[in-house]
């Protein structure tokens, strides 16, 4: 099959698959040999979070080791809020997980004798990361990337934006509903030799792997693609949203005026880095036992309430005092990506801040990827699967990744006989016909939604931020609605209008869950409240406001 970058894509395919990512990538190898599939992607293919993914991905391997303390450890970060049969999936299913990657030419590092050389990130009690050095989401990808390039059955096109899903939306009146059944995407091209085409692609299987929403904030650690695609295209069509409140901040992205969305993996807190003020002194002594291990959403917060204290800009992540050739033998990129910009980790201190790191909401999704609508898929970051609850335990993002990609696939496979395309014909895209000369706009709306959501939606929120937020953001998104339908399609109108979608459901989420909880940490509901707000926040576009289910969980009782 083509994997030509300056091609039409086909006009209907088995499975369409929007994002390259570890999800995106998995459930492709996984049904290709039932069918054929398109593998859409916005940008290149390897310009994805997961190839920036540095600690690793979290596996019971070690013989101290066991699933349920693996799924203690993620409970307890996630607030109590995980869904304990989403928890035992991933956990139970990891190591066949690891396995697969392996088989797939994935390296991971080893220890004389062959052992992986398994490190331990923040919230967990025991060493269980599997690692290649710090590159292992760029490990990962160049694997399954060698192996997609590789079958016959797959059709990569890079540098095309999903504009809508298709649903019985698009069919004539008589054969529309509510939620409906998805028939593939229109998606818009961003090449040289196709830009501004729109083109209906129809599919039978059609898998959302779109990743987060990082570019919603103005630091984030997330690549220029994460506006929250496949969020915002659920919404529109009608499908279910969940726990869009919990936003995770990674602690630690590098603070330097060159550095672009450069994460300092936990991994190094981990090998014994410590964070600290300017003069020397700890930040965490006294936040929490753990330390600069404690869980994501303690140590942002407590680097955030130093910074808005003391008036500084950056804490720093101080390694000095660790053994210099080791450190450098274990985190080889940050060492020679900080040597770049003067930083000799070695002996001096890294410069770091906080920043929008990981979305822990989603497109609601049962345990084998399904969604609310009918033949929609959701796999990855952008799916909601009630793992990660609150806040995410580090490094198991990927291996929900993973695991819930090849549930989806054999899920999906299973469907595939019993999904037809509808008799009556889908229209192709209407284009707009104006051309405005104020396309400055998009960019000053862009910076202006990013600036009013780290401002007033961030690490730390209230009921009167939130609120002023709100009020701003619905203008902003009138505006933005307004231009859409009257301007030639344009892919960064496309990703504007995802992303101040993506700020109101945000908005929305947190001003609905009057308590504090994991990630979601408000001034005016300081208190944690099991016994008002121990469910989920459900959002759709047919409910004027969020509405709740209750989470079958473990109770922080039990």
């Amino acid at each position: 099959m083509s994997h030509n970058t300056k091609s039409l894509p086909p006009e209907q395919v088995d499975y369409l698959v929007i994002g390259s990512g570890i999800a995106g990538l998995s459930f492709a190898l996984d049904v290709a040999d039932s069918g054929s599939v398109l593998l859409l992607t916005k940008s290149s293919l390897d310009n994805t979070a997961t190839r920036r993914a540095q600690g690793g991905i979290a596996s019971v391997l070690a013989r101290d080791d066991t699933f349920e303390q693996h799924e203690r450890d993620t409970l307890k970060a996630g607030g109590d809020l995980c869904h304990m049969d989403a928890v035992r999936t991933i956990v139970e299913e990891g190591p066949a997980s690891i396995d697969w990657l392996v088989e797939k030419g994935t390296r991971f590092t080893r220890l004389p004798g062959g052992f992986f050389d398994l490190g331990r990130e923040g919230g967990h009690t025991r060493n269980r990361i599997v690692h290649f050095d710090d590159l292992t989401g760029a490990e990962i990808e160049r694997a399954l990337l060698d192996r997609v390039r590789e079958h016959p059955n797959i059709q990569t096109l890079e540098h095309w934006v999903a504009v809508d899903l298709i649903t019985s939306h698009h069919l004539p009146p008589s054969h529309r509903q509510d939620g409906g059944p998805c028939f593939g995407v229109y998606a818009m091209a961003q090449d040289d030799v196709h830009e501004g085409s729109v083109c209906r692609i129809l599919a039978r299987i059609t898998v959302l792997a779109t990743g987060g929403a990082g570019q919603v904030y103005l630091h984030t650690s997330n690549p220029d693609v994460a506006t929250g695609d496949g969020v915002a295209l659920v919404y529109r069509a009608g499908g279910a949203l969940a726990n869009l409140e919990f936003f995770q901040f990674h602690p630690t992205t590098l603070y330097h005026p060159e550095a672009h969305n450069m994460l300092i993996t936990e991994a190094l807190r981990g090998h014994g880095a410590k964070l600290v003020t300017r003069e020397g002194k700890s930040v965490m002594e006294g936040l929490h036992p753990m330390g600069e291990l404690a869980p994501r959403d303690i140590v942002a917060r407590g680097i955030d309430a130093y910074l808005k204290r003391s008036g500084e800009e950056c804490v720093y992540l101080d390694a000095t005092h660790l053994d210099s050739k080791e450190l450098v033998q274990r985190f080889p990129n940050i060492a020679r990506n900080c040597a770049k910009l003067g930083i000799d980790i070695r002996s001096q201190r890294i410069p770091v801040v906080p920043a929008a790191h990981y979305m822990c909401g989603g497109v609601y999704s049962d345990l084998d990827g399904r969604t609310t609508l009918t033949g929609l898929y959701a796999v990855g970051e952008v799916a909601w699967t009630g793992v990660h609850g609150a806040n995410r335990l580090a490094s198991n993002s990927l291996l929900e990744a993973v695991v819930f990609a090849r549930r989806a696939a054999a899920s999906a496979k299973q469907e595939l006989p019993a999904r037809s395309m509808p008799e009556e014909l889908i229209p192709q895209w209407d284009m707009g016909t104006t051309d405005f000369d104020d396309w400055v706009l998009i960019e000053h709306d862009r910076e202006e939604i990013r600036r009013l959501m780290w401002d007033y939606v961030g690490i730390v929120r209230s009921g009167t931020r939130l609120r002023r937020a709100r009020s701003r953001m619905l203008l902003i998104a009138r505006e933005i609605e307004d231009f859409y339908r009257r301007a030639l399609l344009r892919p960064e109108l496309v990703e504007l209008r995802n992303l101040v979608a993506v700020a109101n459901l945000i908005i929305k989420s947190a001003l609905f869950r009057e308590e504090s909880r994991g990630l979601h940490y408000r001034t005016d509901f300081p208190e944690r409240d099991d016994e008002n707000w121990f469910r989920d926040t459900i959002i759709r576009r047919s409910q004027p406001e969020a509405a709740q289910i209750d989470n079958p969980g473990m109770r922080p009782t039990e």
